[in-house]
């Protein structure tokens, strides 16, 4: 989502990187149904849910896998400091 400060980091890691193919969850509510599918369903956001996290980015892999850690895909992760895209009103 264009409101996430992680998600937006992670999108200028991969500009132009054809290995990897970012989808919007805000823009259509396609994909939110399909995120919130997701979510429900796979235990690696068990504890993203537990915490008041949104779960964003994650990132599926060709086989399926799914993932929260950008390092998993060979990106760096974000670097705390901004605000947070937590459901209890603290950040984002």
């Amino acid at each position: 989502m264009k409101t996430c400060p992680y998600c937006t980091y992670v999108e200028k890691q991969v500009e132009g990187d054809k290995r990897f193919k970012v989808i919007d969850i805000g823009e259509h509510v396609k994909f939110m149904s399909a995120f919130l599918h997701l979510r429900d369903t796979n235990p690696v956001f068990d504890h993203s849910k537990k915490i008041g996290d949104i779960g964003i980015p994650c990132f599926v892999l060709e086989d399926g896998t799914v993932t929260l850690k950008p390092e998993d895909v060979g990106l760096k992760e974000y670097e705390p400091g901004g605000p947070a895209c937590s459901l209890d009103g603290k950040g984002c």
